[in-house]
């Protein structure tokens, strides 16, 4: 008897994936549980396991290619166990009754159309999308309507919907979408790459925020000799426990300490129930730099933790990251997000927003500068001092320019004094 493996649901919002290796062969014996594929999703690589015990017959994917959730991979011989996958099994298909059979329904042209093939699931999903199923093309066997099917017809109408027009003197009104690129060969020599997984996944992203969230950002400087100070005393004990003393650690704690302050800037913008989600929670995303792009992994609970213990889950989070090893609920849940181009030796940035959070904090690389030192009575002295670049980016429709103001100022005073941040550590 013949199984068919399809790629399963891997988490929310996840719908396709590229497959990156193939553990098995045809012919091979695998045993339930044995690791037979690793992909890459939007977010992360994931190992998949093999849901039978039985031989391969037939692999097919290769390495490379960009497999959709349902879509058949891997068939199996005498497979033992229940078939996994969310494909719809001829039982599962939604059948009309018996009188929605003798009644045909009556389209646009005049023409009647029988019941759509689908199951209770894809059927649900489309009146939830406010998707008609006899519009949607189907790929599913036998004229299946799968739910892929539905979410790929609902985007590409949104887009439809949501394209800009533009009359033009003289013409009717056009849609105005993506340009034509033109023939770079004509110029010289071109190597085209795949655009798939992180690098598209952070560009739907970027657009999706640059596109609904009015971007403001305030930036300032901080003056970070003692924390420096500070930071070098203590690295060694840090590393000896298995951590690594960062400004990111401080920028953290210091963070928290902020968003308990002004809770807004740690919320969600609810448009559909026109309600601010502020969150009472402090679940922190750090951006981190990766061969494959940024990924944003997510300290969790960072008001609860002591700059020790997140010195060791941030070093820790960030191996795992960079070697592909993160899970998908270690990237999800963040309610505030940072950035440090300080490594890498940026100056001032600006950080898009990610959504749905309200608000990203940047550091830039601290630098020795002069600084002016005033006294009581008036006078003044110039000595040096390590400042570092803060900004700070918000949702201008959740906060204001005052409100970012009043954050930045407790942000950096804690940053400044490592006993102020001790001491707001709760």
């Amino acid at each position: 008897m013949s199984k068919s493996f399809t790629l399963p649901d891997l988490g929310e919002g996840i719908h396709e994936a590229e497959v990156l290796a193939i553990h098995v062969v045809e012919g091979r014996q695998v045993k339930e549980g044995d690791v037979i594929l690793e992909v890459e999703t939007d977010k992360a690589a994931v190992e998949i396991p093999s849901p039978y015990t039985g031989e391969v017959g037939q692999v097919l994917v290769k390495t490379g290619d960009l497999v959709k959730v349902g879509d058949s991979m891997i068939v199996f011989e005498n497979g033992a166990g229940e078939e996994a996958g969310p494909g719809p099994s001829d039982k599962q298909i939604e059948k009309p009754s018996r009188e929605e059979q003798q009644k045909p329904i009556p389209a646009a042209d005049g023409k009647e159309k029988g019941p759509v093939p689908a199951s209770p699931a894809t059927r649900r999903l489309a009146r939830e999308l406010g998707v008609d199923l006899h519009q949607v093309p189907p790929t599913g066997p036998e004229g299946l309507v799968t739910a892929e099917d539905v979410r790929s017809f609902a985007a590409k109408a949104k887009e439809v919907a949501t394209v800009p027009q533009v009359s033009l003197p003289g013409e009717t009104s056009m849609a105005i979408g993506t340009p034509e690129l033109p023939d770079f060969k004509q110029w010289g020599e071109v190597e085209r790459r795949p655009f798939r997984s992180i690098r598209r996944a952070t560009a739907r992203q970027m657009i999706t925020a640059w596109s609904q969230i009015p971007h403001v950002t305030s930036q300032d400087w901080a003056d970070i000799t003692k924390l420096e100070a500070f930071r070098k005393k203590h690295k060694d004990e840090i590393k000896a426990a298995g951590g690594r003393l960062t400004l990111t650690v401080f920028g953290l704690k210091a963070a928290a300490t902020a968003l308990k302050v002004y809770p807004m800037f740690n919320s969600s913008l609810d448009l559909a129930a026109q309600e601010i989600v502020v969150k009472k929670y402090f679940h922190i995303g750090v951006a981190v730099d990766t061969e494959d792009g940024l990924i944003v992994p997510v300290i969790r609970d960072v008001d609860r933790k002591s700059i020790k213990e997140l010195s060791i889950e941030l070093n820790d989070c960030v191996q795992r990251t960079r070697s592909r090893k993160i899970g998908l609920d270690a990237l999800q849940g963040g309610t505030f997000t940072i950035t440090n181009a300080g490594a890498m030796g940026g100056g001032f940035f600006t950080p898009i927003i990610n959504f749905p959070q309200v608000a990203i904090l940047g550091f830039g690389h601290g630098r020795m500068q002069p600084y002016v030192v005033t006294r009581d009575d008036g006078s003044y002295d110039i000595v040096p001092r390590l400042m570092m670049p803060v900004v700070l980016c918000f949702d201008h429709r959740v906060v204001d320019g005052a409100d970012s103001i009043r954050f930045m100022k407790v942000l950096i005073e804690t940053l400044q004094d490592p006993e102020e941040l001790l001491i707001s550590m709760t």
